[in-house]
């Protein structure tokens, strides 16, 4: 009788530690998804408020408008790239489960373009240039942060799910020639100015010529981009030959996009792409 009463105590104790463990995570669970909705939320805000401003002072003053951009929205341009440096905290500490490599590049080159190139150099400020360039940032992140904030609450739109994973393919490219081509204009300045060229005493005898660093910059940009454009090319068309050989065989063809693949993760739903950028 002893035995039986010692072995249903630690039965109900156990079931109230898997309960406590339990109540616990899904209590942390929900903290997280929390955090990273308001994150979602503040990136959204703060990105729809630069497109709607730039979109409105371009219809109020037309080609004017374009001149003084940077001036206008670059404080809160900053600010959320800056903001931004916290996705690769979360990737770090497993909130997110996005990939940490891409994530980097593109926080990076931002920062890289944004305040050494832009932020520096008062007459690149305001060229059309910059303006094309925020316009695609923008454009991109806003509908990047709309879908992040849908899906920590578990809404799926395939429209938006489409245009998240597919806007990025025509956009990209020319975002990434917009940043060449801003580096290119700022050269002569750099050149001009001796901007961030260093020229250490004689002991040492060595300098930085900062252009120089520019220039290979751009030579990495280009050939990075490539490997990344050439590796996601791959991967989708052998997932589309995959989705094609599937329907086949089926009477009615499985709706898919070709380069998303759902997984449930942790109870809720992350979607991931080749084209992680």
């Amino acid at each position: 009788m002893k035995i039986r009463l010692q072995l249903a105590t630690r039965v109900s104790l156990l079931q109230q530690k898997t309960h406590f463990i339990k109540c616990n995570w899904k209590h942390r669970l929900f903290t997280m998804n929390t955090y990273l909705f308001v994150y979602d939320l503040m990136q959204f805000c703060g990105h729809s408020w630069i497109f709607t401003n730039m979109i409105i002072r371009f219809m109020s003053f037309g080609k004017d408008s374009l001149a003084d951009t940077f001036y206008s929205i670059g404080l809160v341009m900053r600010l959320c790239q800056l903001l931004s440096i916290l996705e690769i905290l979360h990737i770090l500490t497993g909130i997110d489960k996005s990939r940490l490599f891409p994530r980097i590049l593109q926080i990076a080159e931002r920062i890289i373009v944004l305040f050494v190139v832009i932020n520096s150099q008062e007459e690149v400020q305001g060229k059309y240039v910059v303006c094309v360039l925020f316009f695609l940032w923008n454009l991109l992140d806003v509908v990047r942060y709309t879908y992040n904030m849908l899906a920590r609450m578990g809404i799926y739109y395939l429209p938006l799910t489409w245009l998240n994973f597919s806007l990025c393919i025509p956009l990209y490219p020319l975002s990434v020639l917009a940043k060449a081509f801003a580096i290119c204009v700022s050269l002569p300045y750099f050149e001009s100015f001796g901007t961030y060229s260093i020229k250490l005493p004689f002991p040492f005898a060595f300098s930085i010529y900062f252009p120089y660093v520019l220039k290979m910059y751009l030579l990495v940009l280009f050939i990075g981009k490539y490997l990344i454009f050439q590796k996601a090319g791959s991967q989708h068309n052998r997932v589309a030959y995959n989705n094609k050989k599937s329907n086949q065989y089926s009477f009615f063809p499985k709706l898919s996009l070709c380069h998303i693949s759902c997984r449930p993760l942790q109870g809720s739903l992350f979607i991931t792409s080749c084209l992680d950028f």
